[in-house]
């Protein structure tokens, strides 16, 4: 399994970025300090997917930064992606590790104790949790606060990743929580300076 830094990690989405150009955007972002990118694509054919992925997939290998793909197995599989990230209500864990083997990257979104150690128990590579603020991409997401973030993060030994709504202006807080890193969206792809909005939350994430 490639050895993975949580500390910055981007989650793309077509939607916040508009007009700007994906690829581009994510090795701006990359160059800026993004150390974990994972492909979301909710509304795009497989097909298209699969194009997009190989895609990505040329930029973080340039960079050697993981790639994860968001829900689809079969997309993972297809361009040898480093690994999944999976929700409550996606492909069981169990199977999911069946099918991608004992070194590929699985990410589980977990919303508190019981689903984090589930989560742990049944060979999730890290956790992504939350929503810890409010967030535009995520309509469904259940809110988390910090001070349970903090509890998730001592229930379990695995990595931990901080999502929903991070940007500048509170990724310290979430960070101070014991959490390994934080997930960003709009924070980074809706910035007119990718790049120089990248490096600032890496400055961020890396304050003592």
């Amino acid at each position: 399994m490639k050895k993975v830094d949580y500390r910055l990690y981007l989650v793309t989405d077509r939607k916040v970025l508009k007009d700007k150009d994906l690829y581009k955007a994510v090795e701006e972002a990359i160059e800026g300090g993004v150390t974990l990118v994972q492909l979301r694509e909710k509304e795009m054919d497989t097909l298209d997917f699969y194009k997009s992925a190989l895609k990505v997939k040329s930029i973080t290998d340039t960079f050697d930064v993981p790639l994860i793909i968001n829900d689809r197995i079969d997309i993972a599989l297809a361009v040898n992606a480093d690994g999944v990230h999976i929700g409550q209500s996606d492909m069981p864990l169990i199977k999911a590790r069946e099918l991608l083997g004992k070194d590929k990257i699985i990410g589980v979104s977990a919303h508190s104790i019981e689903e984090a150690v589930e989560a742990e128990k049944n060979g999730a590579t890290y956790l992504g949790v939350g929503a810890i603020f409010n967030t535009s991409t995520k309509s469904d997401a259940k809110a988390v606060s910090l001070e349970k973030l903090e509890q998730i993060k001592k229930s379990v030994k695995i990595p931990m990743v901080g999502i929903g709504g991070i940007d500048e202006e509170n990724a310290r807080e979430v960070i101070l929580a014991g959490v390994d890193g934080i997930s960003v969206v709009s924070a980074i792809l809706g910035a007119k300076d990718i790049k120089k909005k990248s490096e600032l939350m890496f400055k961020i994430v890396n304050l003592k």
